[in-house]
């Protein structure tokens, strides 16, 4: 437990004492596939994200017909966030500036906290979930609020990487309690894949003669990652 917490809050507290504030790069916003289409600019980079409202809607509607063991909250409010991805990415991408990530990276952090209260309570501490989910979401929300008011994006860094790597700690170290569990190998394959499409954003837009980019590649295996979560859930329900 003492290298759990070590693994998830060592990196926090070593990135606000040895670095100092890290702001958002202009050129973050300036990807390479901006053409419209049917009068929606950057159209595939909106157009990819639907992707995420089909697996929302797919794990919101199994948690209302079955009955899901395990961190049930924290995975209804995984997928919550899920689906507000599509909402929020599509918004951005509409017209890509600071103001508008702030509605992007809202729902991601839903997602990502929400993902990591429940490895933690189904692996680690099974009857946290009613403390760790509500202190998990208002740690995401705060970064992002952070971030707004002092420019600062340490935290939100943090939100992003910290709780993922103690996910793959506690994934790696503590046994199952549930079944089906490789699919979460499956999601954390799929999650490092989109970040690495996300950096090759213009060489996959030059390498496909102008077909696709790695940004809207980045959305669609981005939203694999939770469709392996759901087909996890579906199989342990079953």
């Amino acid at each position: 437990m003492l290298t759990l917490a070590a693994i998830l809050l060592v990196p926090l507290a070593v990135l606000f004492a040895t670095a100092g504030p890290i702001a958002q790069d202009p050129a973050y916003h300036g990807l390479a596939d901006a053409r419209a289409l049917l009068g929606v600019p950057n159209f595939l980079n909106v157009a990819t994200n639907a992707a995420f409202l089909v697996v929302g809607i797919l794990g919101l509607t199994l948690f209302a017909k079955r009955r899901i063991p395990g961190a049930r909250r924290s995975w209804a409010v995984f997928f919550l966030g899920v689906l507000l991805v599509t909402f929020g990415s599509a918004y951005y991408h509409l017209g890509p500036s600071d103001g508008r990530l702030v509605w992007d990276r809202l729902p991601m952090t839903i997602a990502f906290m929400a993902a990591f209260s429940a490895l933690l309570t189904e692996h680690v501490a099974p009857e946290s979930e009613g403390k760790v989910l509500p202190i998990a979401l208002a740690l995401g929300i705060a970064s992002v609020v952070w971030w707004v008011y002092s420019r600062d994006l340490r935290l939100y860094a943090w939100v992003q990487f910290g709780p993922l790597a103690a996910s793959v700690y506690m994934l790696v170290m503590y046994p199952a309690r549930y079944p089906h569990r490789g699919y979460l190998a499956g999601a954390l394959f799929l999650y490092v894949l989109a970040k690495l499409f996300e950096v090759a954003d213009a060489a996959i837009f030059s390498a496909t003669s102008g077909a696709i980019s790695g940004h809207s590649v980045k959305h669609l295996a981005a939203a694999g990652a939770p469709l392996c979560v759901y087909l996890m859930l579906r199989k342990r329900a079953a």
